[in-house]
């Protein structure tokens, strides 16, 4: 019922910008006939909004993939580097955060591993709304920023890298079965900010399964339970992206390169010093406004690879 839903939507929309557009067509035939040149300015706005909302229309056919609709749950790990890593998972943090609110889109983060001295080792988070996922999968790679380091006392220039992960969020017994045989569940108790009464139970929870080997923790609740959830939440988008990733491997071979997320394969690059540019490596796209990137202003970045991907998503 969702999945009509959203066509049903989808094609209301359509239908709406091929009648605003037919009335648009009418009200220029009378303006021509009667020779009326005072609609101009009315005509040429509504033309602009119209050509503004087919873009938008056009743009929502590239987020056409099997799970693009979907919730998307963003994996963050800082790279070598310790505390100069840990920070700049931080500042991408902010930077998804901010994305998100840009967008009207709810975000909530699922697990944090704070820095021993600052920032944050790794972090997972939730973002929900309309095509969460087929927008952030775009962000999917290593990234690195270039800057004067803030821990450095001798304020030398140092470059840091993070690794993001997107997934979609699955749905149990849907996307993904899981026995709960293949599942070793440990409780312990939770560490980092919160006072004694975080560390007083047992209320963090490991889920490792078995047959893969995959690890998910989650320590953000208070309540066994909820962590308990969290966590089968996040090893259920981790199973399907794996059968996802083997699926595309065997896809690979058939159809030659293939760049995985990974290590090495940085996708973007943020330079703070000695000048200010953020660019994309896979399209080339670039900007000097750094500070509207990392407060969120990605969505340029965004289009321009998914844009990019077309040819691709056909070919698949």
């Amino acid at each position: 019922m969702r999945k009509l839903s959203a066509l049903r939507s989808e094609i209301s929309e359509w239908e709406q910008l091929l009648s605003d557009s037919d009335s648009a067509f009418d009200l220029i035939g009378l303006a021509l006939e009667e020779n009326d040149d005072s609609l101009f300015d009315t005509l040429v706005a509504e033309v602009d909004k119209l050509l503004g909302k087919l873009k938008d229309l056009e743009f929502q056919l590239v987020l056409s993939g099997a799970h693009d609709k979907r919730n998307a749950i963003i994996a963050l790990h800082s790279g070598a580097g310790g505390v100069e890593s840990q920070d700049w998972v931080q500042m991408l943090l902010r930077m998804y955060l901010r994305w998100a609110e840009h967008r009207n889109l709810r975000s909530e983060i699922l697990h944090t591993s704070v820095g021993d001295e600052a920032g944050i080792k790794n972090v997972v988070l939730e973002v929900s709304g309309p095509h969460a996922y087929g927008y952030l999968k775009a962000e999917k790679g290593v990234h690195r920023l270039v800057r004067i380091s803030p821990f450095d006392a001798d304020h030398a220039r140092h470059t840091s890298f993070a690794l993001v992960e997107v997934m979609p969020e699955a749905e149990e017994g849907v996307d993904v079965e899981v026995d709960s045989d293949d599942l070793k569940i440990e409780v312990f108790k939770a560490g980092g900010a919160g006072g004694q009464s975080v560390q007083k139970n047992s209320t963090a929870v490991r889920i490792t399964h078995m047959p893969t080997g995959i690890k998910v923790s989650c320590q953000n609740e208070r309540s066994q339970h909820q962590n308990k959830a969290i966590a089968m939440r996040i090893l259920m988008s981790r199973l399907m992206q794996l059968e996802e990733e083997e699926r595309a491997k065997k896809m690979a071979q058939l159809k030659g390169a293939h760049i995985p997320a990974e290590w090495g394969n940085q996708i973007r690059s943020y330079v703070l010093h000695p000048y200010r540019m953020v660019k994309d490596h896979r399209t080339g796209h670039e900007t000097s406004d750094a500070d509207a990137v990392l407060d969120g202003g990605i969505d340029d970045f965004i289009s321009s690879y998914l844009t990019s991907t077309v040819g691709d998503q056909k070919q698949a």
